[in-house]
């Protein structure tokens, strides 16, 4: 174990991650996308300009505390026994992998607490982030490559959780931008293929055709996920996955080229096939948001998965217009909803703040 006490009192470290829309989550589970893998299954999210910030203080020799702006309670252990099944077991759990102690490690995330937008695992990568530029000062000096980083935080997410983990909201964490993921976890050394789509002014065209919104109601994603993975492997929903898996991959050709109706057309198109599927998905707010979007002629979609959190929306330009009426109207009366300024983030995890002034 290796005291950062000291090195923390000179200098604190910030990294920052982006969280997530999606279409096409769950794919990213093992238990979906091995057994199918000759479907190419995919994913396709954008990270949003909501960041979470990660900042390393110095605390007491052999302890460890771990707080999150937004929760009420503050974690603190020894760090021969950190709890892993608490809370904060995650972050716990990833400064254990580092060995380090004598530090405190504040979240701060721009997107409303459990919101469905990957919030957990963005702050995950972005601790790691933190973790990794502290160790490329000290003895080892090495730190993680975003590949590197990418394996880490999935593997820890899945392991402490237990299995059944996507890895799509890491993947956002770690690159940014707007992305097709390929899911092939049967190749060893290639487990996933990342496909941009869109360059930095692509990117600013999506940003002025997207909507996202909070319901105002909190999600919990495990209950759902596990219901949905229960009936793939039944076969109970296995066609109608397949049947969505094409709809993103067309949903992201109609991306790459800028066609912001198509995209539309085919985010309905999944949509409609996730009803069916995944019905869990969408409560009373958040099937009226939806439906609000496309009565407009957009496509509206939850986020993650869904039962909660956020909705988001994609269309053109004057369908976005009036489908931002209808939101505001909508949601006005619900406490804590909103429509979230959010756009397209170029960027993935970067280091904010550090003495050495490093990229990761």
């Amino acid at each position: 174990m290796g005291s950062v006490r000291e090195r923390l009192a000179h200098s604190p470290v910030t990294v920052s991650a982006p969280c997530r829309v999606d279409t096409g989550g769950t794919w990213d589970i093992k238990a979906l996308a091995l057994p199918l893998e000759r479907q190419t299954p995919a994913t396709v999210n954008m990270a949003l300009t909501l960041r979470t910030a990660v900042t390393l203080r110095p605390c007491k020799e052999g302890r460890v505390k771990i707080f999150s702006r937004g929760f009420s309670h503050t974690e603190e252990a020894s760090a021969d026994r950190l709890p892993f099944h608490s809370p904060f077991g995650l972050f716990f759990a990833a400064v254990s992998y580092f060995g380090f102690h004598g530090l405190e490690v504040e979240i701060d995330s721009q997107s409303p607490v459990k919101s469905a937008l990957g919030g957990s695992s963005t702050a995950l990568v972005a601790l790691l982030g933190a973790l990794g530029a502290l160790r490329k000062v000290g003895r080892d000096n090495r730190g993680l490559s975003r590949k590197e980083l990418l394996h880490l935080a999935y593997h820890l997410e899945d392991g402490i959780s237990g299995g059944n983990c996507g890895i799509q909201d890491q993947a956002a964490a770690v690159y940014g931008g707007a992305h097709l993921w390929k899911w092939h976890f049967g190749r060893p050394a290639d487990p996933l293929t990342r496909i941009p789509l869109l360059d930095q002014k692509g990117l600013d065209a999506l940003s002025n055709h997207m909507l996202v919104a909070y319901s105002g109601k909190s999600h919990v994603a495990a209950h759902t996920n596990r219901q949905w993975v229960n009936d793939f492997l039944s076969g109970k929903t296995r066609s109608g996955w397949i049947k969505a898996n094409g709809a993103v991959h067309s949903f992201a050709r109609a991306i790459q080229a800028g066609d912001w109706d198509r995209a539309a057309f085919f985010l309905r198109e999944e949509m409609a096939l996730r009803r069916e599927i995944t019905p869990e998905a969408l409560d009373d707010v958040t099937e009226k948001m939806v439906t609000a979007a496309e009565s407009v002629g957009c496509g509206g979609r939850f986020a993650g998965a869904g039962a909660g959190g956020s909705v988001w929306a994609l269309g053109k330009g004057a369908n976005m217009d009036k489908l931002r009426q209808e939101w505001q109207k909508l949601l006005a009366p619900i406490k804590d909803a909103q429509i979230l300024d959010a756009g397209v983030d170029a960027e993935g995890v970067r280091l904010e703040n550090f003495k050495t002034n490093k990229a990761l």
